[in-house]
């Protein structure tokens, strides 16, 4: 006579070793999720970006006054007058600025919206006429980064 009690042993024991291994793994993920390892958005770059002819050289995203500061470059190759930098969610800057190429403009801008740790991220619009020129061009860019 053949015993068949052993074989639902060894298949209900084969069962319970892959539901421990499988419920170890789900514990494992929900700690890790837990911790903000699954967070992209903590780990977004900082960069401000502007296109050719102008540059951003250097920017800070003030939490306290709630202000976005940007260093632009002028790259033309020739006098530039900027008449209007704009980034979304932020009050416009309409000051003219006159440079030369490769000098750098300071541009603080009021924004809403920002918060000690919170993202920030926009569009950045810049009007210009180069040197000699009656045409306004335009300069588009984003910016990204976390409030200190």
């Amino acid at each position: 006579m053949v015993r068949r009690d052993k074989k639902g042993q060894a298949a209900m024991e084969f069962l319970m070793t892959y539901g421990w291994a499988i419920l170890a793994a789900i514990i494992a993920i929900g700690v890790l999720a837990y911790f903000g390892v699954f967070s992209p958005g903590k780990f977004m770059p900082s960069a401000c970006t502007i296109n050719a002819p102008l540059g951003c050289d250097e920017f800070y995203i003030n939490s306290t006054a709630s202000t976005i500061s940007m260093v632009i470059r002028n790259g033309a190759g020739d006098y530039v007058t900027i008449s209007n930098i704009a980034v979304s969610g932020c009050t416009p800057d309409t000051t003219n600025y006159l440079t030369l190429d490769g000098n750098t403009n300071l541009s603080t801008l009021t924004c809403t919206g920002i918060s000690s740790g919170s993202k920030f991220k926009g569009t950045i619009t810049i009007a210009y006429i180069k040197a000699g020129g009656t045409l306004s061009q335009t300069a588009t860019g984003t910016i990204t980064g976390v409030a200190p």
